[in-house]
């Protein structure tokens, strides 16, 4: 661990990476970096995501923020090797769109660093990248998105567009945000791209962990979602459209606030909304299950995935690792002596900050993940992302956050039910463990900790539950033979 936020936050490493930057740019230039976001697989890479701020000497005023990915370790440079011909062929459309200044180049492998630096646009995975950060490109697509819905008098309108990456993740996703230079002559407008069909094709390098994901299905399934929510008095974000050429969703700039930001406090309004979104759950859960993934996804499959990005805590807290394990077979065990209902349409990625709250209510959104499961997999990272936001696990808002949330959800499920949303959620306070808790954090370790001794403590919960109710049941029985025995004694 030590090592690690060395190399992510020490000023000789930070600097040696600032170093490696200016030499990708004009003499003269000033690099800061803001780190965002970290991956760790011990014995073979570490992968930063920074925004960097690039500042030219000779115009200081103008400034520019560019998301670069930084990774190191043995497999960077065999990995740079193999994406060499297709990352040059990208960076030379990214200089003719003029999309790459003030960049000069836009990728480094410093080998005395084992290092692998990509600026975006650059990816050999979404070729398509460099043109949808052009605004000449954006300025026609999104007018040939606008006329093709409402008319020549839209095409009018659309003018010249700042583009804004908010997540550049080389190989795995991007998000981009365009917004009009002229507010009067257009909306901001948010960008998600896939993996083309020819990149889809050529790409040999795709795992099932990163499996390709259709946007026309996402496109399809998001619209869907909002025709049948809107029948039940609901809301879904809808996209505008899917652009097939360049492979990307586009979506409208939704006014309002994410779910996750009433987490930091706990009172009537917020218990408001956590009812309404019980409520909004409870119908998602309910849609028709072909809008789904056709492919199950059970309890087994969420703690297979779990387990495989885990290595990094075994490898750095192995105490909290080995308790991470227990409460992941626990729950393994457990879940199999429960009864299990048919799974439903589920949304498959219920973050709170994918409901927002909005002049017209809750809003769902980022229905990618969506799948056949168990709708106590929802229910379960909602609870357990929830307390991940808490700064600390109070107990009695915990149990607020429960009642309010249950109340309009589950007001009369059955008690296996119930237990089995409080087994996901153990299993999803280690996910938020494993996957969002940033290595470079100051109290990285001791969240870590926390998130699975809660995680653990709600299996107990559990535990202590079904050994309660096994004992009644056998005192039941125990009475309705001596009731017997006793009716046959006095016959």
């Amino acid at each position: 661990m030590e090592g690690i936020r060395w190399l992510l936050l020490a000023v000789p490493a930070r600097n040696a990476l600032k170093d490696q930057l200016r030499t990708l740019l004009p003499g003269g230039a000033a690099v800061e970096l803001c780190l965002k976001e970290v991956r760790f697989k011990p014995g073979c890479k570490i992968t930063a995501h920074y925004d960097a701020l690039v500042t030219n000497k000779e115009s200081p005023q103008d400034q520019q923020v560019r998301p670069v990915a930084v990774t190191w370790g043995p497999k960077a440079y065999a990995k740079q090797q193999e994406e060499t011909v297709d990352l040059e062929k990208i960076q030379a459309e990214a200089a003719s769109r003029g999309v790459a200044a003030p960049f000069l180049q836009l990728m480094a492998d410093p080998p005395e660093w084992s290092m692998h630096i990509q600026v975006s646009p650059l990816d050999a995975r979404f070729t398509q990248l460099a043109r949808l950060s052009d605004p000449q490109h954006v300025r026609a697509m999104l007018a040939d998105t606008y006329a093709s819905v409402n008319g020549a008098w839209v095409r009018r309108r659309i003018t010249n567009y700042k583009i804004t990456s908010i997540k550049y993740h080389p190989g795995r996703r991007h998000v981009l945000r365009y917004d009009p230079t002229d507010p009067a002559s257009g909306e901001t407008v948010f960008a998600k791209v896939y993996i083309g069909d020819e990149e889809a094709r050529t790409a040999n390098r795709a795992s099932n962990r990163f499996r390709r994901e259709d946007g026309a299905r996402a496109f399809r399934v998001a619209g869907e979602v909002a025709d049948c929510l809107v029948e039940r008095g609901l809301n879904c974000l809808r996209p505008l459209a899917y652009v097939a050429e360049d492979a990307v969703v586009l979506y409208p700039r939704l006014c309002g606030v994410p779910l996750s930001d009433y987490a930091r406090q706990l009172n009537a309004d917020t218990a408001k909304w956590l009812r309404r979104a019980g409520e909004a759950v409870c119908a998602l859960h309910q849609l028709p299950a072909a809008l789904a993934r056709p492919e199950p996804h059970g309890l087994a499959a969420e703690i297979r995935s779990i387990v495989r990005d885990s290595s990094h805590i075994r490898a750095l807290l192995p105490d909290v690792g080995s308790v991470m394990e227990a409460v992941l077979d626990r729950a393994q065990e457990l879940h199999e002596r429960l009864p299990q209902e048919p799974f439903t349409f589920t949304h498959g990625d219920l973050k709170t900050e994918h409901i927002w709250v909005s002049p017209d209510g809750l809003i769902a959104m980022d229905f990618d993940s969506s799948r056949l499961a168990d709708p106590a997999l929802d229910v379960g990272y909602f609870l357990a992302d929830w307390q991940f936001r808490q700064a600390d696990l109070d107990q009695a808002g915990t149990d607020q956050m429960y009642e309010s949330f249950l109340a309009e959800y589950v007001s009369r499920a059955p008690k296996d039910f119930l237990m089995r949303i409080r087994l996901y959620e153990a299993v999803e306070l280690v996910k938020c463990a494993v996957r969002r808790v940033q290595l470079f954090e100051d109290d990285c370790a001791s969240r870590m900790s926390a998130l699975v001794e809660r995680a653990q403590w709600v299996i107990d919960d559990v535990q202590r539950t079904l050994v309660l109710r096994a004992r009644r049941f056998s005192v039941a029985r125990s009475v309705d033979t001596s009731l017997a025995v006793k009716r046959r004694c006095l016959q």
